[in-house]
């Protein structure tokens, strides 16, 4: 048995060696005919490590509307006409310390008036608590999100959009800008953040406030067009989870509110959907790494044919001296390999060069992407994967073609 192996890891090691030397003796042609493998090698990696970023990205984009998973939202019917905010508050945090949950938010909508220096206008405020940032993942391009204790402050503390900002003079926030809140009274508002322009039809101002400080500046009378403040009530817990901590938390939610009082829940998050929601970019970049890989393996079947065919006088010289059939096929067949295992370690060092590039940022359409996944192993396992592959299957043609070659065709050519 330990000869058998010795026997055979010295053929293979020999058939390497060779393929080798094969490879330096003829390196013009076999250097034209790998650098298409390397750019179809370098390619298909770039493609499934850029998908694995866009992937990442289309999450965090999603994250943001309606949280990460299991963000669960729930909405609140007392039944009997206006909700008090307050009560309804309590019973809510009383619910989430009983469960353990570390992250939630109330989440609604509201409109107060701000002082600008060209005038009073209307501006819709997001309605939040300082977990909301955490769940969503709200991007701030200056300052920060709330913390814990901006709900104490006197003068309560704004995050405003680009436009907002842009509006004020886009001052320094290291200056503490300020503005006029009116609603059920007047206060000094202060701008602690900024958050980027979602897109470029955002052009008009708005703000995110904590609910603490947006109740007693409240306005008595609803705004025609958002009715009456009514805050969604969100808590993100463990995926796998979700359904049994919902429906617990519900019945508790119901049970501190009393009689009378219904409670709502779903889930709002992107893992929600039935089926993965991302398998169109999961099929697509698939689609696009399979094109690449037949063209690189169809360059590379053509010219080892014509190598091949121009080295049936060497074959057969190798013939009368006494190769056999098995020896001259995988010599032929481990050139290919070899080489376009090279290539394919070339074309994975290029393609996770190109995947970290500023280029990639230029190709997502300028995202950001929060948390950058590194790049995928599997992405570089597929490439040089796919270069080995590429190279056996263009391979075995010539190398079934270099057995049939006899010693008489040596003389012929």
């Amino acid at each position: 048995m330990t000869g058998w192996l010795t026997r055979t890891a010295t053929g293979v090691v020999s058939t390497i060696v060779e393929a080798l030397e094969e490879l330096r003796i003829h390196r013009g042609r076999v250097l034209l005919s790998l650098i298409g493998v390397a750019v179809a090698v370098c390619a298909l990696t770039t493609v499934v490590g850029a998908g694995a970023i866009a992937e990442q990205a289309g999450r965090e984009m999603s994250e943001r509307f309606g949280g990460r998973p299991a963000t669960v939202s729930m909405n609140v019917g007392t039944g009997s006409g206006a909700t008090d905010n307050e009560a309804v508050a309590a019973a809510w945090q009383t619910t989430l310390d009983r469960h353990g949950i570390d992250y939630a938010s109330r989440s609604g909508y509201g409109t107060l008036t701000v002082q600008f220096v060209d005038g009073a206008v209307p501006v819709a405020m997001q309605v939040v608590d300082p977990d909301y940032g955490v769940m969503h993942r709200v991007r701030v391009m200056e300052g920060a999100w709330f913390t814990d204790g901006d709900g104490d402050r006197l003068a309560p503390a704004l995050i405003v959009n680009e436009a907002f900002w842009e509006r004020i003079g886009s001052p320094s926030l290291a200056t503490h800008p300020t503005v006029e809140l009116v609603g059920n009274g007047q206060v000094t508002g202060v701008i602690t953040g900024v958050t980027p322009a979602q897109s470029e039809w955002e052009t008009e101002p708005a703000a995110f406030i904590l609910t603490d400080s947006f109740l007693p500046l409240q306005p008595e009378t609803a705004d025609p067009m958002m009715g009456a403040y009514a805050p969604s009530y969100e808590m993100w817990v463990p995926d796998g989870s979700a359904d049994e901590l919902t429906e617990s938390v519900k019945r508790a939610f119901e049970s501190e509110l009393g009689d009378g009082a219904t409670v709502d829940g779903w889930r709002s998050d992107y893992a929600a959907q039935e089926g993965d929601p991302f398998l169109p970019i999961k099929l697509m970049i698939v689609g696009v790494a399979v094109v690449i890989l037949l063209l690189g393996a169809l360059g590379l079947l053509t010219i080892a044919l014509v190598t091949v065919r121009g080295r049936i006088r060497e074959i057969g010289i190798r013939r009368s001296f006494g190769a056999t059939a098995g020896r001259v096929f995988f010599s032929v067949l481990m050139e290919t390999v070899v080489g376009t295992f090279v290539a394919g370690v070339v074309g994975v060092g290029a393609a996770i060069a190109l995947v970290r590039s500023p280029l990639m940022g230029m190709a997502l359409g300028g995202a950001e992407v929060q948390d950058m996944p590194g790049f995928p192993v599997e992405a570089a396992l597929i490439g040089i994967g796919a270069a080995v592959a590429v190279g056996a299957l263009a391979g075995l043609l010539p190398a079934l073609g270099a057995v049939r070659v006899k010693v008489i065709d040596a003389i012929r050519f």
